[in-house]
């Protein structure tokens, strides 16, 4: 009897249902690894979480990251990357109860590498970056968060990243969000849709 699958496409390969299958392990590099993408949408604004990317290596993720969420530019001054592995998360609270509230009082030891912090503010909305602190480890910075930027308003949960795991974009990436003047087909402005509708219409009149 042949072995029936909701996937046709299982049950069209026609396998016999009482022949032993191998179990094949999945290879190391069977799947890229996952980034967390973050763009600056204006000059100043705080970076802002767009989305994951997958990719083999963090320049790839990079690129892979301008093109799904900085196309030809449009709200996007500056991007950066960092491994999701890389991003530790702390505890996640609701009912406007700030997560700061059950973070103990900062550890001491000697301050010796730098952190980013990315503060999630309201429940459904993105991560968005609070500022950086000098630490010991990921739960002094955390700690050291607490004094830095805690205020009135609650925080819900909070992002905390080496600095030297973030790969971000400088001055001299301007260019990639430049489009060829032999593409410029590619930016929607350069199809002039609103004249042509405009030109057929006084042709109907």
């Amino acid at each position: 009897m042949n072995l029936k699958s909701l996937d046709p496409r299982v049950t069209r390969l026609g396998i016999d249902e009482s022949t032993d299958t191998q179990i094949i392990e999945k290879g190391n590099l069977d799947q890229f690894e996952t980034y967390e993408a973050f763009i600056e949408t204006k000059e100043g604004k705080p970076f802002e979480h767009a989305g994951p990317v997958h990719a083999p290596n963090e320049e790839m993720a990079f690129l892979f990251a301008k093109e799904q969420f900085s196309r030809r530019g449009m709200f996007c001054n500056a991007l950066c990357v960092i491994k999701t592995e890389n991003i530790k998360v702390s505890e996640y609270t609701d009912n406007n109860e700030d997560v700061y509230n059950l973070v103990n009082n900062r550890a001491s030891g000697v301050e010796r590498e730098s952190f980013e912090i990315f503060h999630l503010a309201k429940r459904g909305k993105q991560h968005k970056y609070a500022g950086s602190v000098m630490a010991k480890d990921y739960e002094d910075a955390l700690a050291k968060a607490k004094e830095d930027f805690q205020s009135d308003k609650p925080v819900f949960n909070v992002w905390v990243v080496k600095s030297e795991h973030v790969l971000a974009s400088d001055e001299d990436d301007r260019d990639i969000w430049d489009t060829l003047k032999e593409k410029k087909y590619r930016d929607a402005i350069d199809y002039k849709a609103s004249d042509k509708i405009k030109a057929f219409k006084e042709q109907q009149a």
